[in-house]
């Protein structure tokens, strides 16, 4: 096949049949999924931003996509019973991304008690403890605390606001 389905992401490559084009597939889902599930499109080349990709940027994108489409086959076998796909415990739907320079597949579930909805960032950001660093390598006129919190200012302040105002 040269589609997979994912939960409800459609891959896709640019020598699929000439009848299942992306827009066929994305009629298609949105019509079966009336109800069930919503459907986006997305053409992944109109996401890049940014220039020209490196030479590291497509060995990178090859090694990251290919280990995601063994994580997609792999669960895909293991959730396919009589004839269905059941996808429906934690580690069904995960993100994969840089863990300490390991690619690691996290569940969306763990995900959720580590990100600020609000701002759409992690609730701790790893190198706001480089800040003291930074300062100091800036000649930034400072005292050098090193017991800084890595807490973002306006998160604090945002949390402070909503305490004074009951919201």
């Amino acid at each position: 096949s040269k589609f997979a389905v994912s939960g409800l992401n459609c891959y896709r490559n640019e020598n699929c049949n000439e009848n299942y084009t992306t827009d066929f597939i994305y009629q298609l889902y949105s019509e079966e999924g009336k109800g069930v599930f919503d459907c986006r499109k997305n053409v992944l080349g109109h996401m890049q931003q940014g220039g020209a990709p490196s030479p590291f940027d497509r060995n990178f994108g090859t090694k990251i996509s290919a280990k995601a489409m063994q994580w997609i086959s792999k669960k895909l076998k293991e959730t396919y019973r009589k004839g269905k796909v059941f996808a429906n415990t934690d580690d069904s739907v995960c993100l994969l991304g840089m863990r300490r320079r390991n690619l690691v597949f996290q569940p969306v579930a763990e995900l959720k008690t580590e990100t600020d909805f609000v701002h759409r960032i992690p609730k701790e950001q790893w190198w706001l403890k480089l800040r003291p660093l930074m300062k100091i390598l800036a000649k930034y006129k400072t005292s050098y605390d090193v017991s800084d919190s890595g807490q973002l200012e306006h998160v604090a302040m945002h949390s402070q606001k909503e305490a004074e105002t009951g919201a």
